[in-house]
């Protein structure tokens, strides 16, 4: 089914799934054009000349040269979110062949995600996306109130914890005991949900 497809999430955006149907009755000549045109477009070249002479000489309709950049974007877009330790080039492959793209195109696909520009599409992405701060150190603590004004917090063990981020900023905290057993209980559930989702074969992380 096209909305299980692994590296998609849930769901196949619609871009993509329109894109496959158009690519049904493209020849790999006009898809390897538009192809390196939508690739350069996400290096940050201006590729606006390039894209509308390739539209010009498509002999398409302005609709279906629309589906086809569209969905070549989301779709690289999508892949190139993944880490290729996460993202295995068979994996890649067969979910696209869930789409019913031909192996041709597939491998065109996949020469872009895992060839020789990744490196470069992956400094692009990094540059141009939203970045938030990252945890540069944590530190941590066991403190005991021993004079408090309220009696139920009195020798009840508690975590202080500070974090420093990227961008400077120092955030410290205390955490009850008590929601501290409540947040170690609720990771290890998700862990173990992750290890589940990893299971499923249309999900599974290989190594």
């Amino acid at each position: 089914m096209a909305d299980t497809v692994g590296f998609f999430g849930a769901t196949v955006p619609t871009e993509v799934q329109m894109m496959s149907k158009h690519l049904k009755d493209l020849d790999k000549e006009l898809f390897r054009k538009i192809l390196k045109v939508v690739v350069s477009a996400m290096e940050g070249e201006d590729c606006s000349g390039a894209m509308a002479d390739t539209a010009q000489h498509s002999h398409l309709s302005e609709e279906t040269f629309s589906h086809l950049v569209s969905g070549m974007y989301e779709l690289l877009k999508e892949a190139l979110r993944l880490p290729t330790s996460s993202l295995k080039q068979e994996g890649f492959k067969e979910d696209l062949r869930g789409l019913r793209i031909s192996e041709e195109f597939i491998a065109d696909f996949a020469n872009v995600v895992f060839g020789n520009r990744r490196s470069a599409l992956d400094a692009v992405v990094k540059h141009q996306g939203p970045r938030l701060p990252s945890l540069e150190e944590f530190r941590w603590r066991v403190d005991v109130a021993i004079s408090t004004s309220s009696l139920s917090r009195a020798l009840q063990p508690s975590i202080l914890m500070q974090m420093k981020l990227s961008d400077g900023n120092v955030h410290r905290f205390e955490v009850p005991l008590s929601k501290f057993q409540e947040l170690r209980y609720n990771v290890a559930l998700i862990l173990k949900e992750m290890n589940d989702l990893e299971k499923r074969s249309i999900l599974k992380i290989q190594d």
